[in-house]
């Protein structure tokens, strides 16, 4: 994990747009350079996290950082209008929060034909670098749109035409016997929670996989190759 330490090395590196995933500050800091990191980061939105001292140390790896440390994003964050144009699929996910996860459904996105992931800034896994190798090179062809508010870019979304679907063990269709179309916007949620219920009263149909035994849930990354494939296939037989 990349990490930058001190209150002006973290400053320098918001001046100069390096990639970041986030930022730590320790709760109590004062220095008057923290009220520009916090406007820096607002404005690029990258998440800052208050601490306690102890986990920057820990972050820090014990160099000095004066209560700022900064984590590095191993890939640029695309902004939302770059990866909307000309798009037939996107993949929206909705709290997943290890990044193991989050490359594996980035790898299996690109290979499906997907224009682009979206994550939100909070709570959510960032590109770090474990996450960089789960998607096996995939991020310098798939593109990752960090968004503040992920039901306002769902809205935003189904203005421009987009039809949203929510991966739910709960939905009423199954995700073989429906026509998906185009373009579309499928939403996979966090681990263990599934989709918030702000996400899914934004989402145009809640599709299930039907599954046998006791155990509703699939892991997400294995949930969003079957969908994800499923919606190729109908879009390879129309062509």
């Amino acid at each position: 994990m990349d990490t930058i330490a001190g209150v002006h090395p973290v400053l320098e590196a918001l001046r100069a747009g390096r990639p970041l995933d986030r930022i730590l500050i320790a709760r109590g800091a004062s220095h008057f350079r923290v009220r520009e990191i916090l406007a820096a980061a607002r404005e690029r939105g990258i998440p800052v996290r208050f601490e306690p001292r102890e986990a920057l140390d820990r972050a820090a790896s014990g160099a000095p950082h004066q209560g700022v440390v900064a984590v590095g994003a191993a890939h640029r964050y695309a902004d939302l209008e770059e990866i909307v144009e000309g798009a037939e699929l996107l993949v929206a996910l909705d709290g997943v929060e290890d990044p193991h996860n989050l490359g594996a459904i980035v790898r299996t996105a690109h290979a499906a034909g997907a224009s682009g992931v979206i994550v939100p800034a909070r709570r959510a896994a960032g590109l770090t670098e474990t996450a960089a190798k789960a998607a096996s090179g995939a991020l310098e062809y798939l593109p990752v749109a960090r968004v503040t508010n992920l039901n306002r870019a769902l809205d935003q979304l189904k203005q421009r035409g987009f039809r949203v679907y929510g991966l739910d063990e709960r939905g009423s269709e199954v995700y073989c016997r429906i026509e998906w179309r185009q373009p579309a916007v499928i939403v996979l949620g966090g681990e263990g929670r599934g989709l918030r219920q702000h996400t899914r009263a934004r989402c145009d149909s809640l599709v299930r996989i039907p599954v046998v035994g006791p155990i509703a849930s699939l892991n997400v990354s294995v949930a969003a190759g079957i969908v994800l494939f499923e919606w190729k296939r109908q879009r390879d037989e129309q062509r």
